[in-house]
């Protein structure tokens, strides 16, 4: 099929595309084995705001009472989960974005139709993230990337490596602008508290995990999810939050994490420095959480600057857990003959099973923690804590972990992303 040819079936309605989706035998380790590993960071992160019981800081996110090993978890998530998992998202999905345009392209897709995959597979993302955020959980971010997708996708896909470093430069000045320009500024003048506002309502409340009654509940889910979609991700636009998505296209455009080997130094350096920022631009937030340094409650509101710090810095920690990922992906490929994989190879082979079927195993993350925990299901939120809430979350991991091992003994794709492709490949 010609160029002109593809332009054509297209504006007839009807894309008659050179090839489909990506084939089993082209996925690289690297990017499935992070998105399997990026789920469980995102179910552990997302334990808080089911705790609709407990009783909460000044953040309205993370509890402020239980036991040490609560008090623990609550560092922990604090300093190297919450707001860097999103950016480790939003870098993955730009590199697929990338990856699926690429291969449509040199397979003999004309742009134009390359970018109608998108462009459809970004709607339906809306409707799917809409559709979970009413009937199961607020905070879902598949609209959001959504809605991002469908913007940058349109803007800057077909963008050259020079572009999209132009580009990558505007994101992080934006950035810093908006973001980190407030907080040293506050902290030059000694006024922390000048940011935020304290008596935040708890994060369970937007989510309704409290509310017993589930049409009630259902109301302030669907309120939620389209803040979230619809107002979240434009001002991500204007931030500069789109940086991390624009670097994913970029490195997807050098195929680094297909090819890690010729990229390690690169990786090395961004695995280290992003973590290392990531988690000192989040230790403030958690010291004060556990009352192990004293600032104003308004510093650690939402809007405050210990959160500000701690949103902008989670960007490199996101980058950082791929980057670690793709070296540990790089060395289990290449560790050498004669080495058992044993139960290693088989957590490898079912966490990357996860990862291709990202999509199918957080909808169904919601599917077993909604019902479970929220008041207007069984209501078991009430009786854990930030501890045994990470227990009861990992476990939901694992089961997860086993489902997608069997699709992938059975060599069956997942559920939701064998449904997506279909509508956006129009098969």
């Amino acid at each position: 099929m010609t160029t002109t040819d593809a332009d054509n079936t297209e504006s007839a309605g009807k894309v008659r595309l050179p090839r489909g989706a990506v084939r089993s035998g082209e996925r690289a380790l690297t990017p499935d084995l992070a998105r399997g590993l990026m789920l469980l960071l995102i179910v552990v992160s997302n334990t808080a705001f089911h705790l609709w019981a407990a009783r909460h800081g000044p953040s309205g996110w993370q509890p402020v009472d239980g036991s040490w090993a609560d008090r623990a978890a609550q560092f922990v998530m604090i300093t190297a989960l919450d707001l860097r998992v999103y950016p480790l998202f939003a870098f993955l999905f730009g590199y697929g974005m990338m990856q699926l345009y690429l291969r449509q392209v040199e397979a003999g897709a004309s742009e134009r139709a390359a970018v109608g995959i998108l462009r459809r597979r970004s709607l339906w993302l809306i409707v799917i993230g809409l559709s979970h955020a009413t009937l199961l959980m607020a905070g879902d971010i598949v609209g959001y990337y959504g809605v991002l997708s469908l913007v940058l996708g349109w803007l800057f896909v077909r963008r050259g490596e020079r572009a999209l470093k132009w580009w990558i430069g505007i994101a992080a000045v934006q950035l810093v602008l908006f973001a980190a320009v407030p907080v040293v500024t506050a902290l030059l003048r000694g006024e922390l508290g000048s940011l935020g506002e304290s008596g935040a309502e708890p994060g369970s409340e937007a989510y309704a995990s409290g509310e017993e009654n589930f049409l009630a509940a259902l109301g302030t889910r669907l309120t939620t999810g389209l803040f979230v979609t619809f107002v979240g991700a434009p001002f991500a636009l204007v931030g500069g939050g789109y940086l991390v998505f624009l670097l994913g296209f970029w490195a997807a455009r050098r195929r680094v994490l297909e090819e890690p080997g010729l990229h390690l130094g690169l990786l090395r350096r961004t695995a280290v420095g992003g973590i290392a920022v990531g988690w000192l631009g989040g230790l403030p937030a958690a010291l004060a959480h556990v009352g192990a340094m004293k600032v104003p409650d308004e510093a650690q509101s939402e809007e405050g600057a210990l959160t500000i710090l701690r949103d902008v810095t989670g960007n490199a920690a996101g980058i950082g857990y791929v980057a670690a990922v793709a070296l540990f992906a790089h060395w289990w490929t290449h560790r050498g003959p004669g080495r058992p994989s044993g139960w290693g190879g088989t957590a490898v082979v079912a966490v990357s099973a996860v990862g291709k079927r990202s999509l199918s195993c957080y909808l169904a993350h919601s599917l077993m923690f909604s019902p479970l925990l929220a008041a207007w299901g069984l209501g078991l939120g009430e009786h854990l804590t930030s501890a045994t809430m990470v227990l009861f979350a990992v476990g939901v991991w694992l089961v997860t972990v086993a489902g997608a091992y069997a699709l992938e003994r059975a060599g069956r794709r997942g559920p939701v992303e064998t449904v997506l492709r279909r509508l956006a490949y129009r098969t």
